[in-house]
């Protein structure tokens, strides 16, 4: 929105008329609008603190302020020379919903280390409460949720995790030929898991996707020990039939003849991840959690093989149990490996070879393969991040942001957009004009034409969406901040040109333009122009300047404030603060 502005308008005829400059229109401006201390004096035994107050609190103070005397004696004030309106600030930045106008954007910062779904959930609880207090009209809107895409991603791997789990009890149903002896390897799995999940709460690592899948990486190795355990007792329950006097005996006999090296191979297991808790920076940040829960996973199935296991094998396995060679699972593979095993045993020379050719012949393949930091995620919302030419005006980018915005919304799948061009007046967002960052909040799957995806998405609303001098870039928001953050670039692939002469630098990148659209798989081309600003460049003649007897620092100063015009001071009135800003009219500026 608009920022309210004092703007005093100076009238160069007038100025000239009472000789006074445009420097010392500067000077009154501050000096009458300030307050000072006074120290303090004692009367009747106490202090009282001086202070003399002197903030301009209207248009009409600002009017009042002296500026000298004429020839007669009479004083000169602001308001002889200048007049004093109440305007909108020049602003760098245009926030816009739906198309259907401007608006006041805002975002949460979470604080670090915090957990982002906590977050979210006490954030929306808060607006729920703030709701009865807006001022008739107004209303929150929420234009991007990462609470969605948390839900989804935890949800759909916790459900794999299910799955991954039955698949796990079922395969040892099947090979071990036996129900109760599966149980055993079953019940075991979720120990481990529920040990794992006790130390990530000891720790604070939350629930996540790296954290939940370096428990779905682990899995398949925690079941390891248990198999190999309860099938060492199935071959000592082949030679000694199971009894109740002596199955305790079996028990600790068989767990004791492979328990120390079951032990041992899960814990070298355990820390094969060691080298995952070197990665520095942002790769560290992002797979400790898989290394810490894989690392906490495995080491609780090595303890569980030696110490629950063995018990729960005492209890559970009993009744007849089929050899390993009546198995007709075993039967099966075997029966078809053995052949197999004979034809390479046969020629061992043919088959190194036959190895070695494999090997050869994949590296070329796999130097081809492309890379990539972290594969695609679709985040379930959009962002519009085209390009502009440099030098647009505020006035251009805004009626450009509304007509994407309304053009966007017109798609069935999307909810709310949400567009900035520009910046807002913060350190922490030095986005220029050129820039439009466009938030696209899409409505659930479900609600979605038939056959419709994401990819599909993007391609119409590109065809959609063509101006001239404006580059597409359809996005993930996520993904694309920490492209942003990591490497500058905005777009998942990007050139960065080094060089002494920005000159040649944007030559280059316009021949890389022109030769990369033709490229297979290229969506979109555009090579920023980092000289191609407007200027309006003002040399100043020093000998002409001297006959009047200015500086090149007095030119440069009316040039500043008269044409640009520039915040000479501020009022304070009560909590608020207004700039007041001088210049010259704007029939002289233009």
């Amino acid at each position: 929105g608009m920022v309210k502005q004092y703007q005093v308008k100076v009238s160069p005829e007038k100025l000239r008329a009472f000789g006074i400059p445009l420097a010392h229109i500067q000077n009154a401006i501050k000096r009458g609008n300030q307050e000072v201390g006074a120290s303090v004096i004692e009367m009747a035994e106490a202090e009282y603190m001086v202070r003399t107050s002197g903030y301009t609190q209207s248009r009409e103070d600002l009017l009042s302020i002296p500026l000298g005397l004429d020839d007669n004696g009479t004083p000169v004030l602001l308001k002889d020379v200048a007049s004093v309106e109440v305007g909108p600030q020049m602003r760098r930045g245009v926030a816009e919903l739906n198309g259907e106008g401007e608006t006041v954007g805002g975002i949460v910062v979470m604080r670090f280390g915090e957990n982002a779904q906590a977050t979210i959930n006490g954030v929306k609880a808060k607006l729920e409460e703030l709701k009865s207090s807006l001022p008739e009209g107004v209303e929150v809107v929420t234009v991007y949720d990462r609470s969605g895409l948390i839900e989804r991603a935890v949800n759909n791997l916790g459900f794999k995790l299910l799955e991954e789990f039955l698949v796990v009890g079922l395969v040892c149903m099947i090979f071990l030929f036996h129900v109760r002896s599966s149980l055993v390897a079953i019940l075991s799995l979720p120990v481990g898991i529920l040990a794992a999940f006790i130390v990530m709460h000891w720790q604070g690592i939350n629930a996540n996707i790296m954290s939940l899948g370096g428990i779905a990486i682990a899995i398949g190795a925690m079941i390891d020990g248990a198999i190999v355990m309860i099938e060492n007792m199935h071959k000592h329950m082949e030679r000694t039939p199971l009894t109740p006097e002596n199955r305790w005996e079996v028990v600790a006999r068989s767990a004791s003849e492979v328990g120390p090296a079951l032990f041992f191979s899960l814990l070298i297991i355990t820390v094969s991840f060691v080298p995952v808790f070197a990665l520095e920076a942002q790769e560290g940040r992002m797979f400790a959690p898989l290394a810490f829960t894989k690392t906490y996973a495995m080491a609780a199935s090595a303890a569980l093989a030696v110490t629950l296991v063995p018990v729960l094998m005492g209890y559970f396995i009993r009744g007849k149990v089929l050899p390993e060679h009546k198995n007709p699972v075993n039967r099966l593979l075997v029966g078809a490996y053995m052949p197999v095993l004979k034809l390479v045993l046969r020629f061992p020379k043919t088959t190194v070879m036959a190895a070695l050719l494999a090997l050869a012949v994949g590296l070329w393949p796999a130097t081809k393969i492309g890379s990539e930091f972290i594969p695609p995620l679709d985040e379930g919302d959009l962002m519009y991040m085209p390009t502009t030419y440099p030098g647009i005006s505020i006035g251009k980018a805004r009626q450009l942001l509304q007509q994407t915005d309304k053009l966007i919304a017109t798609v069935p799948e999307v909810k709310t957009v949400f567009g900035k061009v520009g910046r807002a007046d913060t350190a922490t967002d030095p986005a220029p004009l050129t820039m439009i960052e466009t938030f696209i909040q899409l409505k659930p799957r479900d609600q979605w034409r038939e056959g419709m995806t994401t990819e599909k998405l993007k391609q119409e609303l590109n065809t959609l969406i063509r101006f001239p001098g404006v580059t597409n870039a359809w996005v993930m928001p996520i993904i694309t901040r920490i492209d942003m953050l990591a490497t500058g670039i905005k777009t998942p692939v990007g050139i960065k040109i080094a060089g002494p002469d920005l000159t040649v630098i944007q030559n280059i990148g316009k021949r890389l333009e022109e030769v990369m659209v033709d490229i297979p798989g290229t969506a979109s081309v555009y090579s920023e122009r980092v000289a191609g600003g407007r200027y309006i460049k003002v040399d100043i003649d020093r000998e002409r300047a001297a006959r009047y007897g200015l500086n090149i620092a007095d030119v440069q100063q009316v040039v500043a404030s008269a044409i640009g015009g520039i915040n000479v001071s501020r009022t304070i009135e009560g909590l608020e603060r207004y700039p007041i800003n001088l210049r010259y009219p704007e029939d002289y500026r233009d």
